[in-house]
């Protein structure tokens, strides 16, 4: 009987210790899984991340980033993201965010210094985070200190992805200062990741492409090797935009040895990947076809186009000045009736105004040779010459090649 009271005893103790151990594993398994939740819900959620997880010195950083933020914060609000931020610190003195909601707090008090120490604070454990590096922005920008605004740019596009959607256009917009861009220059040359990405996007996206010529210019003296796209981007902006002095200049730059007063690469001998339109540019529409090809004595335009098809086949942009100016050439493989041969023609960029057509005849008729004479008025700047398909009569339409192409002053 004793024996079985003691084993009776000892079975009830070891059900109480197995429920126990049980309950506590129960209990940390739910801390476990709320913590988790709550830092998986930190962004979408810091409220409800916080609830569930009010311990964790992240989770209540960001649930005070998140009021901070609030572009309607009351005075109220802000002493309450204060007290989360203080909070946090004690929980994980290493919470970057923390520190900056702590410094944000400061700055709307007034309390510059003491908010510098906190984005330092910040800065010391980590480079990564985007707000702190902004703030640090803005403290240059307040200070003048251009080296400082754009020592702090390149970290932050260096460590954060969606740095520059946010910065690039501000950016694009302040190399309008030559002091700004000198230093954006300074800071290119040291080729960070995101330097080609930045001059791509000014060529394009600027809204000033003289101010995006003047940065690129500046980086090619140093010899910083400039995206295939930049240049064509700046040049063709220039142009639409009515700077075409600004545009033959840099053009002149990237294309050494190229003549203003004549049309360029009369041989077809450039084979640019990305052509501006001072150069020779290609039409492909799914009818006309042409393609610049290598040959024993340069290149060589091949064009071609399907029976009672016309259009441009070949343009180049030209900035000549006024006065009388002779095209000539010729051609292989151009077997056409009269009314069917292509023709060149010139004509103002502005409006359209056409100074005449010089036709190119069957290559069979005097070795292939043509030529003709344009005439061009004081009041038209920016000229297009280009090369026409007429709609071909025969069961096999058009198809030739431009061996040499070249306009030059008449006299």
């Amino acid at each position: 009987m004793a024996g079985r009271a003691m084993w009776s005893h000892r079975s009830r103790l070891e059900w109480s210790l197995r429920v126990a151990l049980a309950g506590a594993a129960l209990i940390g398994g739910y801390v476990s899984v709320t913590q988790s939740l709550g830092y998986v819900l930190r962004n979408q959620d810091p409220v409800r991340a916080h609830a569930l997880s009010p311990r964790d010195g992240r989770i209540t950083a960001q649930y005070g980033n998140e009021i901070i933020s609030d572009p309607e914060l009351t005075p109220a609000d802000r002493q309450r993201a204060k007290a989360l931020a203080l909070r946090a610190l004690r929980q994980d003195p290493t919470s970057v965010t923390a520190a900056s909601v702590l410094g944000l707090s400061h700055q709307i008090d007034g309390k510059v210094e003491s908010a510098r120490r906190l984005f330092g604070y910040a800065q010391r454990l980590s480079r990564r985070e985007l707000q702190v590096q902004i703030w640090a922005i803005e403290d240059a920008v307040a200070r003048g200190d251009i080296p400082g605004i754009l020592k702090h740019y390149d970290i932050a596009l260096r460590t954060s992805r969606n740095a520059p959607d946010l910065l690039f256009p501000i950016l694009a917009a302040a190399i309008a200062d030559p002091d700004v861009r000198g230093e954006v220059v300074k800071t290119l040359s040291n080729a960070p990741a995101w330097g080609g990405a930045f001059m791509s996007y000014v060529a394009v996206n600027g809204a000033d492409p003289r101010s995006a010529a003047a940065l690129l210019t500046g980086l090619r003296r140093r010899s910083i090797t400039l995206p295939v796209d930049a240049s064509a981007s700046v040049i063709n902006g220039l142009i639409a935009a009515g700077f075409a002095d600004e545009a033959w200049r840099y053009y002149a730059m990237v294309r050494p040895g190229s003549v203003r007063r004549q049309s360029r690469d009369p041989r077809f001998s450039t084979m640019l990947e990305t052509p501006t339109l001072l150069d020779w540019t290609l039409f492909n529409d799914g009818n006309v076809t042409s393609s610049i090809q290598r040959g024993d004595n340069g290149g060589f335009l091949e064009f071609a186009a399907p029976p009672s098809v016309g259009g441009p086949i070949l343009r180049q942009m030209q900035l000549l000045p006024p006065g009388d100016y002779r095209l000539s050439g010729y051609s292989r493989g151009i077997e056409q009736t009269a009314s069917s041969v292509p023709y060149w023609t010139l004509t103002c960029q502005a409006d359209g105004r056409e100074f005449g057509r010089v036709d190119v005849p069957n290559s069979s008729q005097g070795a292939g040779a043509f030529g003709g004479t344009f005439r061009i008025p004081p009041d038209c700047p920016v000229q297009a010459l280009t090369l026409i398909a007429r709609p071909s009569g025969t069961m096999l339409g058009l198809a030739g090649e431009l061996r040499h192409v070249q306009l030059v002053p008449a006299r």
